[in-house]
């Protein structure tokens, strides 16, 4: 069997080597730098002809920087004659634009999925996109996976019974109705209404919270403006307590600031995003989706099936 290389990008190299012990190898040596004017340069420091290489690096903050980074990695091993490159990305930057919702706008997700194809990706390992339909816009395989698992592991060990996930937008009503059946808890939605980028406007709530714990869930935050408004509505409607679930933590620091004076106890997200330079203490609780995406990669590279680590059995707290 060709042998598995794993490497990383500079976006979050944390989480590929836990990636990588969670399967016993070691983090492939690549040398990344840039030249005097901030160009990119990439050098793969080993043997990787003839290898089964995964490429690790989510397009997070800057995400020109991070992006840029894994089509230049992507075309280096190209280069190097690898029998296979699959590129993983914990999480999908440039995702929110995945339709024309008005003129003359691009759709960014499919720009992304040709530049990483026609860079050197022959197949993609992601988590929890912005829209499931964004796997249509890739000619090549896809695994997508979810944190689910991983989060709901853990919000089984805090809410009461009784609890309800609640979707702070019409976008993850999808999301929040499948986290309520794997917790076997109740369902609400908040209405929003978008101001703009960075405000939003809850309306109304739909559904029964009075004196129940309460977990909004949602994929990804940076302001937390959408979380903040549905958690003051779900307190005004009496909740008992209230807890938010996001996979991926692109908080910004007034995002972090707002979350600390909102009406959320506690915020649990996924590694999938670094925390750089925030004190995240009594905020944000952070759990690791390593092992899940070390068994994904695992089981590609032998080629198995992933589908059953879509079941909640399969996700742990980190």
């Amino acid at each position: 069997m060709r042998e598995l290389k794993i490497f990383s990008g500079t976006a979050n190299p944390g989480l590929a080597r836990a990636i990588a012990a969670s399967i016993g190898v070691d983090l492939g040596a690549v040398d990344i730098s840039r030249f005097p004017d901030g160009e990119v340069f990439v050098k793969f420091a080993e043997h990787v002809r003839g290898d089964d290489v995964f490429i690790i690096q989510p397009t997070c903050n800057p995400p020109n920087e991070t992006l840029m980074e894994l089509l230049i990695m992507l075309d280096a091993a190209r280069r190097a004659s690898c029998r296979r490159i699959t590129a993983v990305l914990p999480f999908f930057g440039y995702a929110r634009q995945d339709r024309k919702d008005q003129p003359r706008v691009p759709i960014t997700a499919k720009l992304v999925a040709n530049l990483l194809v026609t860079a050197g990706a022959e197949r993609i390992l992601t988590m929890d996109l912005h829209a499931q339909q964004i796997q249509g816009f890739f000619d090549i395989p896809v695994d997508h996976l979810y944190a689910a698992p991983v989060l709901v592991s853990y919000l089984r060990a805090i809410l009461r019974p009784d609890a309800v996930v609640v979707a702070p937008d019409s976008g993850s009503v999808k999301m929040a109705q499948a986290y309520a059946d794997m917790l076997g808890a109740g369902f609400a939605v908040v209405a929003k209404r978008r101001l703009s980028a960075v405000d939003v406007a809850s309306s109304h709530l739909v559904g029964d919270v009075e004196g129940r714990d309460c977990v909004l869930v949602d994929d990804l935050t940076t302001t937390a403006a959408t979380l903040i408004q549905a958690a003051a509505k779900l307190r005004e409607a009496g909740a008992r307590s209230i807890y938010a679930a996001v996979s991926h933590c692109c908080l910004t620091a007034e995002g972090l600031e707002g979350l600390r004076r909102s009406a959320i106890q506690e915020t649990v997200v996924t590694d999938s995003v670094p925390l750089r330079g925030m004190d995240v203490a009594g905020t944000l609780r952070v759990l690791s989706v390593a092992a899940l995406l070390g068994e994904a990669i695992r089981r590609i590279h032998a080629g198995e099936s992933v589908s059953s680590l879509f079941r909640l059995e399969a996700g742990s707290e980190g």
